[in-house]
């Protein structure tokens, strides 16, 4: 039996970046919040002088406790998915900040091109340029439409990066409000041999900041100490944005948000038209609550997003046999395994100082920024040289052909620790009728309830642009003499064992039509017009770049459009 508690204007599922966001705004605009979050609660002072390298980076202290809760997985319809039991393609946040205090902090702003990319494809190239059983949609939203919501996470995030305005990416209407991070040899050794091929190289903009800095909410923050313990790690000085050092403190400041920590929704209560609240348990007491609301916004992490919705039968499942329905379509990753490896027999690189936005690259070959009109993919990647710092344990560079373990592999570990430089791709995943996600049949959680299962590979669009970026990436490397160089651009089936990337997309996707999205440009459902689904999971595909400045600022036009529906309600699109 569940214990019920009073109605309460606005519940928030989830308290990351998107979380927080929305919860700083509408405490700050006199609305009454409850914030749930799954996990513990966290501040800087967990972190104090906790640079260990086992506890957080390879026993992921961070993290969602897999036994618990996960996700099953599997390449088609033909296989039986299995659930992920030790962490590996991806890390699933825990605790308040979610991924938001993991995460690295490199930050770019999808393109242009990405929100209209079905228009732009066939203004250019033509209808038939497009690949059978490729879904691609525009997002019902344009660059131009969602700048200033960019413009006001960077200021409240504090993102480091150059003045100049870069030919290959989104012009902005101000600049970053603090300077770039440092340049360190290997960045401009990069960039002078992109130079050299014509290309546009910059300092990669950074939520790990480049100097002090006060944001217009009046948080203070320290700069960046170049201490090599970002991504997988919480920031001890604050220096890297996270929703615990920037929106959250500023939301709990207007005593209008009641944080709850250890609280696990379970279930989106409706009535097929309207939520009437969530259901969720203390994950300490194993006491189950009901909370009744007038709204809510659901802001946890992709996956989760989608698992909610589907097990509280909220929206129309996707069905991918006929592409019909709305809920766990266009699933997407991100390609990323093409890079091209440099070894220097006669440099040393300090390479055990670093920071997780720490790095330059070349935007290029990213998006629609080059012709396609002859190749065999859509899209593209940027190429990047990042110093994200070289810890001991998990850095091991050895040419191809090294024994994995033994004495050989001990010399060459130690003789190319600082000698080796790595130029990668990170590339835009595009959406397949049969990528999809949807509730595991045969596996459960620890409460019972199916497992999000996901049906996922990599197709010939993808092989291509990898096999793509890596030549170019080789030809940077080249520039960069190495003693010698190995290209890696193959690319086998998806494979769910070895870490990639924490970048999952889509499964409650925005447009402007409700036949083909979950959500309009306000994030708002089209099926239950008091829930708002927050986050990367309404991205309709996967760009060349890290997701969070996307997902920013789409969480401030969502805390907008919330504000204007408790006003006048209805759908605002």
């Amino acid at each position: 039996m569940s214990k019920k508690l009073p109605k309460v204007p606005v519940v928030i599922v989830g308290m990351g970046w998107a979380g927080g966001i929305i919860a700083s705004e509408l405490t700050k605009a006199g609305v009454k919040v409850v914030g749930l979050e799954r996990g513990k609660g966290r501040s800087t002072s967990d972190y104090y002088m906790a640079h260990d390298e086992l506890r957080y980076a390879l026993r992921y202290e961070m993290m969602q406790d897999l036994s618990k809760e996960t996700v099953t997985f599997r390449n088609n319809e033909k296989m039986r998915a299995l659930p992920m039991r030790t962490y590996g393609s991806f890390l699933l946040g825990d605790g308040l900040g979610g991924a938001g205090s993991h995460w690295n902090g490199q930050y770019g702003r999808f393109l242009p091109y990405d929100f209209e990319i079905r228009s732009k494809t066939i203004e250019r190239y033509g209808e038939k340029k497009i690949p059978k059983g490729m879904t691609i949609q525009d997002w019902g939203i344009t660059y131009d439409e969602l700048e200033p919501y960019f413009d006001k996470y960077e200021k409240m995030a504090g993102i480091s990066g150059e003045a100049e305005q870069n030919p290959m990416v989104g012009k902005r209407s101000n600049p970053f409000p603090t300077p770039p991070m440092k340049v360190t040899p290997g960045m401009k050794m990069f960039m002078d041999a992109a130079k050299k091929l014509n290309y546009h190289p910059y300092v990669i903009p950074s939520a790990n900041l480049s100097e002090m800095y006060k944001n217009p909410d009046g948080i203070e923050r320290a700069a960046c100490q170049y201490c090599a313990f970002c991504e997988r790690f919480g920031c001890e000085y604050g220096a890297k944005a996270d929703p615990v050092v920037t929106v959250i403190p500023v939301a709990e400041k207007t005593g209008n948000l009641d944080l709850r920590t250890h609280s696990n929704v379970t279930k989106i209560l409706h009535d097929g038209k309207k939520a009437t609240g969530v259901v969720y348990v203390n994950t300490i007491t194993g006491e189950e609550i009901e909370q009744p609301a007038d709204l809510v916004v659901m802001t946890s992490y992709v996956l989760n997003n989608v698992r909610l919705l589907l097990t509280s039968k909220l929206g129309k499942p996707y069905d991918p046999a006929s592409g019909k329905g709305v809920i766990g379509k266009n699933y997407a990753y991100q390609v990323n395994s093409g890079k091209a490896v440099g070894f220097f027999d006669d440099k040393e690189f300090n390479k055990f100082m670093g920071a997780g936005a720490l790095g330059a690259e070349i935007s290029d070959f990213n998006g629609d920024n080059f012709d396609h009109s002859n190749l065999n993919f859509l899209h593209g990647a940027g190429i990047r040289f990042t110093q994200t710092g070289a810890r001991p344990i998990a850095t091991n560079p050895v040419p191809k052909g090294t024994p994995s373990w033994g004495k050989d592999f001990k010399q060459q570990s130690l003789k190319y620790a600082n000698s080796t430089l790595t130029l990668a791709s990170q590339g835009a995943s595009l959406p397949w009728q049969h990528h999809y996600l949807d509730l595991d049949p045969t596996y459960k959680d620890a409460y019972g309830t199916p497992l999000l299962r996901i049906t996922f590979d990599w197709e010939d669009q993808d092989r291509e642009l990898n096999k793509y970026l890596a030549e170019r990436a080789g030809e940077i490397m080249k520039e960069m003499n190495p003693t010698k160089m190995e290209v890696s651009k193959e690319m086998k089936s998806y494979n769910i064992t070895p870490y990639q990337s924490t970048h999952n997309t889509g499964g409650v996707i925005m447009g402007a039509d409700p036949s083909t999205s979950a959500v309009n440009s306000y994030l708002q459902m089209w099926d239950a017009e008091n829930v708002f689904v927050v986050g990367a999971s309404a991205f309709a595909h996967n760009g060349g770049y890290n997701p969070t400045a996307t997902v920013g600022a789409l969480s401030y036009r969502a805390a907008e459009g919330i504000l204007k529906y408790i006003k006048q309600g209805g759908s605002l699109v």
